[in-house]
């Protein structure tokens, strides 16, 4: 199983959010870099790296945070939180993104994002599935949507899609454990999508589980900060 371990960012800060509400912020570090750092000299390959900032205001803003995470570490980082023009997405990856992870775009205007899977690929452009109640939200998870999880990531997958993150944004940033679930009910669905859960893992043990119900990947975020789980221990699934 693919541990990854996320960074959101806020005013250029490392910082964590509960279920999404940019009104319950906590600060972990004014130094993302070094969250980056210690992260790649743990071993670990992958960061999820979410500009909140970006997701609020409808355009990349901490691009100068990705940029300086990766000119100095050799991580693999995906990138969102913003994401809505040819040029926010130009600015992602002369910023070094390897990858580009769309949830509001994909609602929004279809068109454009279909248009970056056809230009880029699905190795390079991830759908964001963000989930409350088994339905679309989008806008940093501040607006719902009618639209239905299971047949939105069977569009997108029919149209190029390989990776898809998904967050029951219920479960964010709340450490009680992840929508297994739900991620079954998406495995079983669409088998041939490499899914990433997203929220609510809290201990080991929920990593454990998702692993043992075939997840293919998964982002860890607070409880890494909270010292829930330790870099040593999450280590232990890289090799």
């Amino acid at each position: 199983m693919e541990i990854i371990p996320a960074i959101d960012i806020i005013d250029g800060k490392c910082v964590r959010l509960s279920q999404g509400n940019y009104d319950k912020v906590t600060l972990y570090s004014r130094y993302p870099d070094e969250i980056a750092k210690m992260f790649a000299d743990e071993g670990f390959r992958r960061l999820h790296l979410v500009d909140l900032d970006g997701a609020k205001a409808q355009h990349i803003v901490n691009y100068k945070v990705l940029e300086k995470i990766t000119s100095t570490t050799d991580l693999v980082v995906d990138f969102g939180g913003g994401l809505k023009s040819d040029d926010d997405l130009r600015i992602a990856f002369e910023c070094g993104a390897s990858m580009v992870t769309g949830g509001s775009i994909a609602v929004k205007n279809p068109e454009i994002f279909v248009g970056w899977l056809e230009k880029y690929g699905g190795e390079k452009i991830i759908l964001g599935a963000d989930v409350k109640n088994e339905k679309i939200a989008v806008s940093g998870w501040t607006e719902s949507t009618e639209l239905e999880l299971i047949p939105f990531v069977h569009n997108y997958f029919s149209k190029g899609v390989k990776y898809v993150i998904c967050t029951d944004i219920s479960r964010d940033g709340m450490l009680q454990g992840p929508a297994i679930e739900l991620y079954k009910k998406i495995i079983s669905a669409e088998p041939q999508v490499h899914l990433i859960a997203s929220g609510g893992v809290g201990s080991l043990h929920d990593i454990k589980m998702l692993n043992e119900a075939g997840i293919p990947a998964v982002i860890v975020g607070k409880a890494i900060y909270e010292g829930n789980i330790s870099l040593k221990e999450l280590s232990r699934f890289l090799f």
